[in-house]
């Protein structure tokens, strides 16, 4: 552990990092760096001439200053795991960002735990698989993946992400799907670049009355202009004719969250529809501007983006098996589940997981528009810890019921010393009872800053990930 923190006196990193020991002490005094002893064990006081800092903290430390993050950096989060160095185009690496989802970790997160706790062709369950970024992850690095969840749409994403795509066919349909709904537009928006003969009056009345009669969501027709209604209808109605229609889903379904009738900085949790054609402040440009009033523009920018992300992907994926489960964790027969894959009878490994953080996201309801696009049911009464239930003492006790009763379903398939890692935001302190109940240790806990969390703001809060195995 001291070889790891590179333990050294105040006076000796005063001079390394070109500070005074004054300095130094400030950090401490501030919560900024921890405390150790020569052992590297962390201690409140020390003896004269026994006291010793991390020389590895201090660096992080003065680099996140530099970079006006120090925010995000106290004393006993782990030097490595805020990820601040890591850029936004590595933190939503190939196919992790085909589609927005409030909640999910990022894939370095997944690789550090993995690479250190777990060898290539090993088994990992994700029981709260969300968009499945364990699972990419996971076969990125050669090990075999199995992800659960409740929500149909969430198991949509991922399967996206997990397919193996002809990739020139998937560009192909891609782009030209775009290139017929271009076409429509041009001619809803009466562009001179269109053959109007592809079109004629009549049959494109017809054919916007026929859209309109598919739509049967008061959502859909409350929460878009009356363009980018049509256009996404025109599209929805086209998948059907190509082979990779979820592909075409999730395009469309990412294009459709960024058309709605929102101001551009409330993407996640927007509160109701902004008129059409009315101005109001942007905190995210600082300056006026107007909600979308098509859906057009953000289907050409995301087809090609997954056309790229894709074929990324399918340049790194190994030939490991990602096994998905639309199924309620609590309930599953994972054996059942699993019979006919290549690791049927196969121990699991070990966990990385996320469960919902208590009282903080609707996970259904973060994704309305899909759902009411494309009739997929809903299932938000499985939903543990939902936000509607809010974060009151009995809220938490179901919250505690509910991972428990997951982990006591799922533990008899991990071996004896697989080893569980839970990703959570535990302010409650709920995790020591949830590992008691479910027949679990908690071996060690790891502290991370989380920043850069997408459409949540730059407001630092704190992860513990949960080293956990059974008794």
């Amino acid at each position: 552990m001291s070889d790891d923190l590179e333990l050294v006196t105040i006076e000796e990193a005063a001079r390394i990092v070109g500070k005074t020991p004054h300095n130094i002490r400030d950090y401490i005094q501030r919560g900024r760096i921890g405390k150790y002893n020569e052992r590297g064990e962390r201690i409140q006081r020390a003896q004269n001439g026994h006291l010793r800092v991390s020389l590895k903290e201090i660096r992080i430390f003065l680099s996140l200053v530099e970079q006006g993050l120090e925010k995000h950096h106290r004393a006993g989060l782990h030097p490595e795991l805020g990820f601040h160095n890591v850029p936004e185009h590595q933190r939503t690496k190939h196919v992790h960002r085909l589609h927005p989802y409030l909640g999910k970790f990022i894939p370095q997160l997944v690789e550090w735990f993995l690479a250190r706790y777990f060898q290539p062709d090993a088994v990992i369950l994700d029981p709260f698989m969300g968009s499945g970024t364990t699972l990419i992850q996971g076969n990125e690095m050669r090990m075999h993946t199995i992800g659960i969840d409740i929500s149909p749409f969430n198991c949509l994403i991922a399967r996206v992400k997990a397919a193996k795509y002809d990739v020139a066919k998937a560009r192909a349909e891609i782009l030209e799907i775009e290139q017929r709904v271009t076409r429509f537009s041009k001619y809803l928006t009466r562009s001179d670049e269109v053959n109007l003969s592809l079109f004629p009056e009549e049959r494109m009345e017809n054919l916007k009355a026929s859209l309109l009669d598919e739509c049967h969501s008061t959502y859909l027709r409350t929460w878009f202009a009356p363009r980018a209604l049509l256009e996404m209808l025109y599209y929805r109605r086209l998948i059907p004719q190509y082979q990779y229609q979820d592909l075409l889903r999730v395009i469309l379904s990412r294009a459709v969250r960024s058309s709605r009738l929102v101001p551009h900085y409330d993407l996640a949790t927007p509160k109701a529809p902004l008129p059409v054609g009315d101005k109001y402040w942007c905190k995210k440009h600082n300056r006026y501007c107007m909600p979308i009033d098509n859906c057009i523009t953000k289907i050409h920018a995301y087809s090609g983006d997954t056309a790229r992300r894709i074929a990324e992907f399918d340049k790194l994926r190994s030939d490991k098996s990602i096994t998905i489960l639309q199924a309620d964790s609590r309930t599953v027969d994972l054996r059942a589940a699993l019979a006919s894959t290549v690791i049927a009878h196969r121990p699991i490994d070990g966990i990385f997981t996320s469960p919902p953080y208590v009282g903080q996201i609707d996970y259904h309801d973060q994704h309305i528009y899909a759902y009411e696009l494309f009739g997929f049911p809903r299932q938000d009464e499985l939903e543990i810890g939902p936000k509607k239930k809010g974060k009151s003492k009995q809220a938490q006790q179901e919250y505690i019921q509910g991972i428990v009763t997951v982990f006591r379903n799922i533990l008899p398939l991990v071996k004896p010393d697989g080893r569980i890692f839970v990703v959570a935001n535990d302010r409650f302190r709920l995790y020591p009872e949830i590992a008691k109940q479910s027949g679990l240790r908690i071996v060690d806990e790891f502290h991370r800053a989380v920043t850069k969390r997408t459409e949540q703001g730059d407001d630092p809060y704190q992860e513990t990930i949960f080293f956990m195995m059974k008794e």
